[in-house]
């Protein structure tokens, strides 16, 4: 269920609201005439901008916001850039480009005035508040980045079994911490116990502590999910009590771990089977106890970890999502897509608004109190089970399906359209229904020209237009085949208006009797439709058995289709009948009288004449 009024638009899944704050980025290269004329566009004028210039040309990698809040740092291409944005100004500061596109990078101070910055190029870039200041190489492909306040040390995850440790207060590289994986993909540090954990590509974690530079311990973290060969790719401790870990897989489940036992304490499946790239623990004031929001390509899932039960769920629409941004102790987030914007979220359940944004709550009210509602029907719910018997299975994962407590929704139109081929005859039956469709939209789309037709001769102009548009849909058809050349046979519609042939479709004296005898004559065929026939007006068929049992027994084809080969005899009906007959008389219309006006025209001897037929 969706709610929309002004410029922000709410979601509300298991009750819990979720406002989009759209923002209406104008491009650089607008017209400076059309950007003046949007100033009495309405919607343009009530639009709520979170913070200027918020986006990236073509994608955001990262996004991040400083420890004290009050700067957001957003990583994107292309060109690979690095934006600063003033959260006190709701605008950009400054902006910075890179050789080479920026893997993550990681805030080193209160503000942006320490940024390290791991590229793509396996180059680890330090920058200050003047810009950059070193640059310095890893010996492998980096993936993840960390940094230890506590030590200055900074730890890259890389395409390798070793950590390696840069230490930034002498300047050089430390021993690195070498693993039993084959390669590493993620990295996480605790801010209560200071452990450095690890994910690799054999699906295992294991914790490091930098005090006695050794390990402390190993497990295979992916394994109790009953997944086999997936990989770690999230991992992050708990902020509050530092024994709670959370492990993504690359199969879209999350495992809550306790730092005393190997097993799990829970999984939760994002149903999406893509991997999990971000895993953030929260807790705020409005929100009961400490919740779960994490992170897959396709949904942003927050729910509760000691339950396990969903609170609601975010899917853009903009691209796949690459990073998410959330502010402390408040429920406004900032998505990284593949795309040029980066769409920004307001749950009010889960905290409250910034204090840089404070106006978001009052928005948020109004909306409340005009709301709107509509309820989206145009997708449909379908099970596992569904899917399989749909040959569905193969869009589990993609954009095509949203996964929803024990299923999915699919779009109506998609799911119409593979119900068609799960069943052959049906959809051999809806390709001949669609071309039939397109044929009359197609004949819809032409000119025609609506031609009336006299009062005089009615039939006669009927049949002459008949005439003329099959002689133009041949015509039509010689010109598509480029074959013969066209040929306009007979009268055309020209006639009507012809000063020699006019006035026989208006003057009623012209007008052609099909009664007569003349007509009749000339057209052999009206005579048979139109006028009953003077054998069966004036004569009886004579009915003899034998002639009756013999066409029983002996019939052939020709019978049935009324060509007898036996001759047929008919008598007259009486000497009336035969008067009129040599007369060319027809008594159709007399007979057709009730039996009394026939009575009362014949006078005394009319119920005689009329019984016996005699005179």
């Amino acid at each position: 269920m969706a709610t929309q009024g002004g410029n922000l638009k709410s979601t509300s899944i298991n009750g819990v609201k979720v406002y989009s704050i759209s923002q209406r980025n104008l491009p650089t290269w607008l017209n400076p005439k059309k950007k003046r004329a949007l100033r009495k566009d309405p919607h343009y004028q009530q639009r709520v901008e979170l913070v200027q210039d918020l986006r990236f040309e073509t994608a955001t990698s990262r996004i991040k916001i400083t420890p004290n809040e009050e700067y957001v740092i957003a990583s994107g291409i292309y060109p690979p850039q690095v934006k600063v944005y003033e959260l006190r100004e709701l605008s950009m500061k400054f902006e910075r480009h890179f050789d080479s596109e920026i893997i993550d990078f990681q805030i080193l101070d209160d503000d942006y005035s320490k940024l390290a910055f791991l590229c793509a190029d396996r180059s680890v870039c330090l920058h200050a508040k003047y810009g950059k200041h070193y640059t310095l190489r890893i010996p492998r492909m980096g993936r993840d980045i960390e940094y230890d306040c506590w030590s200055c040390d900074l730890f890259c995850a890389a395409s390798s079994p070793d950590l390696y440790r840069i230490n930034l207060e002498k300047g050089q590289f430390l021993k690195s911490f070498n693993t039993r994986s084959p390669a590493l993909n993620v990295v996480s540090r605790s801010k209560v116990h200071g452990l450095v954990a690890c994910g690799g590509e054999d699906g295992a974690v294991e914790c490091f502590d930098p005090r006695v530079e050794s390990s402390v311990g190993r497990i295979d973290a992916v394994a109790p999910s009953g997944d086999t060969n997936h990989e770690v790719t999230a991992l992050e401790f708990d902020g509050d009590g530092g024994f709670l870990m959370a492990v993504g897989s690359s199969g879209g489940k999350v495992l809550l771990y306790d730092l005393r036992s190997s097993n799990p304490m829970r999984i939760k499946d994002h149903l999406y089977g893509s991997p999990i790239l971000d895993i953030k623990w929260h807790s705020s004031l409005n929100s009961e106890g400490r919740k779960l929001i994490t992170t897959d390509s396709h949904i942003v899932r927050i729910w509760d970890p000691e339950t396990g039960e969903g609170m609601t769920s975010i899917e853009p629409n903009g691209g796949a999502i690459n990073d998410i941004c959330i502010f402390s102790n408040s429920g406004l987030m900032l998505l990284a897509l593949d795309g040029s914007h980066i769409p920004s979220y307001f749950i009010p359940s889960l905290g409250p608004a910034p204090k840089w944004i404070a106006s978001l709550e009052n928005l948020t009210e109004e909306l409340e109190e005009n709301a709107q509602t509509t309820v989206y029907d145009n997708f449909k719910f379908l099970t596992k089970e569904d899917l399989e018997r749909l040959n569905m299975t193969k869009y589990i994962g993609t954009n095509h399906l949203r996964a929803y407590m024990h299923g999915f929704f699919v779009d109506y139109r998609l799911y119409q359209r593979e119900k068609a081929k799960a069943d052959p005859f049906e959809y051999e039956a809806y390709i001949e229904k669609r071309k039939q469709e397109k044929l009359e939209e197609q004949r819809a789309s032409r000119i025609t020209i609506a031609k009336k037709l006299p009062k005089v001769n009615r039939s006669l102009a009927a049949s002459i237009l008949e005439k003329e548009t099959e002689n133009e849909r041949k015509d039509a058809e010689v010109v598509e085949n480029k074959k013969g050349s066209k040929k306009n046979k007979g009268l055309g519609t020209d006639i009507f208006h012809d000063e020699r042939f006019g006035g026989m479709f208006e003057n009623k004296e012209y007008e052609i009797d099909e009664t007569s005898q003349e007509y009749l004559a000339l057209h052999p065929v009206a005579a048979t439709t139109k006028q009953p026939s003077s054998l069966v007006e004036y004569f009886d068929p004579i009915a003899e058995e034998d002639e009756d049992q013999d066409q029983d027994f002996s019939s052939s084809d020709d019978d049935i289709k009324g060509k007898s080969r036996v001759p047929r005899l008919y008598e007259v009906k009486d000497e009336r009948h035969a008067e009129a007959f040599r007369n060319s008389v027809s008594l159709a219309e007399e007979d057709s009288l009730p039996i009394g006006e026939r009575l009362a025209s014949l006078g005394d001897v009319g119920p005689i004449l009329a019984l016996t037929g005699k005179k």
